[in-house]
This record gives structure tokens, C-alpha cells and sequence, in this order.
């Protein structure tokens, strides 16, 4: 797993919260101090947190299950899609359509749909079609793709989703939480820790603070589904194509099983000085940059 230092959280800007005015009075676990009208975060609750959530993301896609990552924010998209092409998991970039999880149904009926229009299109038949009927099943495809290309290959309900900004996410949070999925956040002071299952008290304006964040979480996930393919090829070996999936003698956790045993894992409120970011990355240039 990617491990990441106090000092590069540091110079990411991890520690750059919101203003003192939008903050959400749950996150005072998760605060260090105020620095010019800006809460700077505790990275010691980040790191403990960012280290929870590369082991439970690990052991999860070495179950084989899918991990579908959710960011819409415009600076994020980015990360967000670098993060679903490295390890082949589902993502959201766009708008969270409503029923994504708990109308599945539905979700991959439009996604045959965008099939059936994309073989149209290679077979040159919307060429055979009027003009206005192609250009209207043109762009039904474009609509589709846009909203629903991320999960195209998501088969069945996530073991896991990772999530920046639930403030903005919290649809699909809503959606996850009543379906029992596990939830991790990257979560800025102006955010409700208690919707997430795994905490990581960051900015999550900044790119280079969510591509850290983002990186770190990649590499666990990759660490996992890597193993997955080792345990397969070593029973495929063994036992033959038979036992490939493993013998099931113990039956694996359900994911609600996984989200109660993780919820609610909220930071104590510790007496003594939280020693994270020290007083000169709290002076730092750039603290509106967060903004």
C-alpha cells in the first residue's frame, strides 16, 4: 500500500479546512485549530483514517467484490476518472442519478439500451434512419453515455463506495446507507461525519490534496484485486476451474454485515492537543486557496 507522510498532507494542503462560518459543529473531532477565519484539520485523524480505509478497501476488492468511486465536483472529475481506469471499478463523475443502487433494475435496462444504440451506430444503421430520428437517437446515446458510462461495467451492487464531498454526494450516500454498502468519505469541515462509515477529514476542494487522498486508496484497491487474481490462479492450480472462486466452507460477510461492524466509527474527542499540522504549515500561504 501507497503510505502517505504528515508532510506530504502538508504540502498537498490536506489540512486547509473551510471558513470558521460554514463549518459543521460534528467535525470538531476531526479539528486542530483556526488559523485567519480558517479551520486548519487534524492530519493525525486523517492519517488514522486514510490507514482504515486502505485496509478495509484491500480486503474488499480481495473478496472480489467492486468499489465504485463518487466525485462530481468539476476539479475532481479527473482523479476521479484516473482512479476507475487503474482498477477497473465503476464511477459516477457526473450527476448521481437518482436509483442508481436501489433501482438497479432500471439502471441496467438503459444500459442495454446505450448497447443496442452504440451497434446501431458501428452497423451504420442511424444512417438508414431519418434525419431527425438520428439525430434524436444520437443523442439519447450522448445522454447516457454521459450519465451512466462510469457503471457500465458495475454488474451488481458495490461492495464499497468511496465518496468526495458527501455534502454534495448525499444522494448517494442515502441510496448506499439503505442498501447497507459501506461508505468512505473525504470529508471538509463543512461536511456530517456521522453519514460515512469510514472518516477522512480533508480538503476536498483542492486537486492535489483529493489526488493524494485518491492515490493512496488506488493502491490499496489495486494491492487487493492483485491478490484476488493470485488466490484464483493458485485455486484454478490446485483444485481445478471447479474450485476457482474457493471452496465456501466460510461464508463471507454480507455488505450489511460489513457496514454495521464499521458504523459509527467517529473520532473521540481528545483532551490533550492534537499534535498534526504544526504551526508553520497553519501560516502557510495560500489558506484561502481552499476556498
Amino acid at each position: 500500500m501507497q503510505s502517505v507522510t504528515v508532510q506530504q498532507l502538508i504540502e498537498a494542503g490536506v489540512h486547509f479546512g473551510c471558513r470558521v462560518s460554514r463549518w459543521n459543529p460534528k467535525m470538531a473531532p476531526y479539528i486542530y485549530g483556526r488559523r485567519n477565519l480558517i479551520h486548519i484539520m487534524d492530519l493525525r485523524q486523517t492519517l488514522r483514517g486514510l490507514l482504515r480505509a486502505q485496509n478495509f478497501l484491500y480486503h474488499v476488492a480481495a473478496e472480489g467484490h467492486q468499489i465504485l468511486f463518487v466525485g462530481t465536483k468539476r476539479q475532481v472529475k479527473g482523479v476521479i476518472q484516473d482512479a476507475g481506469q487503474r482498477t477497473g471499478m465503476p464511477v459516477v463523475i457526473e450527476r448521481w442519478i437518482g436509483g442508481t443502487l436501489t433501482n438497479f433494475s432500471v439502471i441496467r435496462s438503459r444500459l442495454r439500451r446505450l448497447e443496442e444504440l452504440e451497434t446501431m451506430q458501428e452497423a451504420g444503421t442511424l444512417e438508414i434512419e431519418s434525419k431527425k430520428m438520428a439525430s434524436t437517437l444520437r443523442r439519447e446515446l450522448r445522454k447516457i453515455e454521459r450519465n451512466l458510462g462510469g457503471i457500465r461495467e458495475m454488474t451488481q451492487i458495490p461492495g464499497a463506495m468511496v465518496v468526495i464531498d458527501p455534502a454534495r454526494e448525499m444522494n448517494a450516500i442515502k441510496e448506499a446507507r439503505r442498501l447497507g454498502v459501506p461508505v468512505v468519505g473525504v470529508l471538509d469541515t463543512d461536511c456530517d461525519p456521522t453519514v460515512v462509515d469510514i472518516v477522512i477529514p480533508g480538503n476536498d476542494d483542492a486537486l492535489k490534496s483529493v489526488r493524494l487522498l485518491i492515490d493512496a486508496l488506488v493502491s490499496s484497491v489495486e494491492e487487493g484485486c492483485a491478490n484476488r487474481r493470485e488466490q484464483v490462479a493458485t485455486s484454478s492450480g490446485s483444485r481445478g476451474g471447479d474450485d476457482a472462486q474457493g471452496s465456501g466452507d466460510e461464508p463471507r460477510p454480507t455488505r450489511g454485515q460489513r457496514a454495521q461492524d464499521l458504523r459509527p466509527r467517529r473520532a473521540p474527542a481528545s483532551s490533550a492537543a492534537p499534535a498534526a499540522a504544526p504551526a508553520e504549515a497553519a501560516e502557510a500561504p495560500g489558506a484561502n486557496a481552499a476556498e
